[in-house]
């Protein structure tokens, strides 16, 4: 392991996720108003629809995916799946929404640069963060065939436990790393460098995603109908009939 290596992914992965929290408790507390996900649909819809349901489709797919994957200890699912089985899903599985996730950004990011309206009024970190995006799910798919050379799932098997020791805090991770080829080793700081952008972009606007969950816990909001107290004989609606 040289000393690149070594800060890649043994120190930069904890520079992410400290920018990831702080920046994103920062923004919230001070830019409120720029918590949205900007959304141009009201300069044309065009490819918009399909395009963002296919990115997110795919991409929160591979979001939880890799969550899960990546982070559960082997010995729990062991008894039930191998390694191997376990990496040839996760190919079958995360190859095709990745896929899907990919044709959405493309169509996203051809509208934007395209239509005249959508570029003028868009931000260039709009613009910076589609790239990021399309770059790291096209890495993503030229991993797969980097993965069918190790369909014993050893591979699988080093990124799993290098993730789980830096979230643990367990020293040792970057040696992981050391027969990992440089597409794996781009995708993952590609992947770590979304984390780091994402408080300075629209991505924010996934918390609030996340935090519609919290309303299914919340109670019931009570709400009693308002009493006006109106003195007698004032005000009193009239019975049909009745004489002025």
């Amino acid at each position: 392991m040289n000393t690149l290596d070594t800060f890649l992914f043994g120190l930069y992965p904890y520079i992410c996720l400290s920018v990831f929290l702080l920046g994103s408790l920062i923004r919230f507390d001070r830019d409120q108003y720029t918590w949205k996900s900007d959304s141009s649909q009201m300069l044309k819809a065009g490819q918009l629809r399909i395009g963002s349901n296919l990115f997110h489709i795919g991409v929160l797919f591979l979001f939880f995916g890799h969550l899960v994957g990546m982070l559960t200890p082997h010995f729990l699912y062991e008894p039930f799946i191998s390694a191997g089985t376990k990496q040839l899903l996760a190919m079958t599985a995360g190859g095709i929404a990745g896929l899907l996730g990919f044709v959405g950004v493309s169509m996203l990011l051809h509208r934007r640069l395209s239509e005249p309206r959508i570029r003028i009024n868009s931000k260039t970190s709009d613009i910076v963060l589609l790239v990021l995006l399309w770059l790291q799910l096209a890495l993503g798919l030229a991993t797969l065939p980097l993965s069918a050379q190790h369909l014993d799932g050893s591979m699988m098997m080093r990124l799993a436990e290098w993730a789980q020791r830096i979230v643990t805090f367990r020293t040792g991770a970057p040696e992981l790393l050391a027969e990992a080829g440089w597409l794996f080793k781009m995708h993952m700081f590609l992947g770590m460098s979304i984390f780091f952008i994402f408080p300075f972009t629209r991505l924010v606007h996934v918390w609030s995603g996340f935090g519609v969950a919290g309303y299914l816990l919340r109670p019931y909001q009570v709400v009693r109908a308002r009493r006006l107290n109106v003195p007698a004989g004032h005000n009193q609606p009239r019975r049909p009939g009745a004489s002025v």
